[in-house]
């Protein structure tokens, strides 16, 4: 199914799938399955995810609540992390999905999962990208893919999404989204199959592409860590994926050059601002809890040649601190 863009795909998703009171369940941070469960009217069960994880869900952490849900919201590149699925990890989701959907069979509505992929053409080099279908295929039944080109062509301006999924549900999807009028347009539609056909074409705009993001992520990489090693209350991890770094600012508990006690995740964002000059988005809009100290860093609009400047600003603000 063809649409405006991803959202109006994991719109569809939850509105063919989810009544209201159902379950949803999703790790956090997520990008915006709150407010889809908001607006079916689903109940939610929210997984905290940790950086030692690579804020990616483990199938230990799902499978209490396997039972009690009607759709799994994954993404893989994450958004707002960029980190991925290992194969092994994904495996064993997968494992969890096709044994729930045996023991419901029959008897009650399956367990579907949503698989946001919309980041999967722009890997990190060395990192490979897995979906369930890809590993499981017995997963088919179940998944329902959302992608597009906005972020793998650098192309948002351009509304062109697509989902695939098991037929009956795509037939439903199809319906919301007439009704609210959400097709890409024609124009759009016919120039994005072109381009998609043409694989040199495609190729040499990914490779130049990922060039750029990669020398971007390895230079923020590299002088965060230093700064780390140089004792800043900073760490990064290393990305994976997606156009996303997360980084985790330590500074709770410290206070300004004006004394002021940073004792929030609002001061921290505000500090960043005034001080360096920095606006990062911190993963509480992204579902976890207040007082976190985790940034999402973007550079999909980042200058290379700002970088230095950045790091330099962001360092000698945090020297400030006391």
């Amino acid at each position: 199914m063809i649409a405006s863009g991803g959202r109006p795909i994991i719109h569809a998703i939850y509105n063919a799938i989810v009544d209201p009171n159902d379950t949803v369940l999703y790790p956090i941070p997520s990008w915006n399955n709150n407010h889809y469960c908001h607006l079916t009217d689903a109940q939610r069960i929210e997984v905290q995810t940790t950086a030692e994880e690579g804020f990616m869900p483990s199938a230990k952490s799902l499978a209490p609540y396997l039972k009690d849900v009607v759709l799994l919201a994954l993404c893989s590149p994450l958004n707002p992390t960029g980190t991925t699925f290992r194969r092994a990890e994904l495996e064993k989701i997968c494992d969890l999905v096709i044994e729930e959907n045996k023991r419901r069979a029959g008897k009650s509505k399956p367990l579907y999962v949503l698989f946001d992929q919309m980041y999967w053409m722009l890997m990190a080099d060395g990192i490979e990208h897995f979906n369930p279908l890809s590993i499981r295929p017995d997963m088919k039944p179940y998944t329902l893919f959302v992608d597009g080109i906005s972020k793998s062509f650098a192309a948002t301006g351009v509304r062109v999404g697509w989902g695939m999924g098991p037929a009956e549900v795509i037939g439903k999807m199809k319906s919301i989204i007439g009704h609210i009028g959400a097709w890409a347009p024609k124009a759009e539609q016919v120039a994005t199959a072109h381009f998609l056909n043409d694989e040199v074409g495609v190729n040499t705009f990914l490779n130049e592409l990922k060039l750029k993001i990669n020398s971007r992520f390895d230079k923020l990489y590299t002088g965060i860590e230093a700064m780390r090693a140089e004792g800043f209350p900073i760490q990064i991890i290393k990305p994976e994926g997606a156009i996303y770094l997360s980084v985790q600012i330590s500074i709770l508990g410290k206070k300004d050059k004006q004394g002021k006690l940073i004792e929030s995740t609002a001061d921290i964002t505000q500090f960043l601002l005034e001080e360096a000059q920095l606006a990062l988005v911190p993963f509480t809009a992204f579902g976890c809890a207040s007082g976190t100290d985790w940034y999402r860093i973007s550079i999909g609009t980042l200058n290379e040649d700002d970088i230095p400047e950045l790091l330099a600003k962001l360092k000698h603000a945090l020297s400030q601190l006391n």
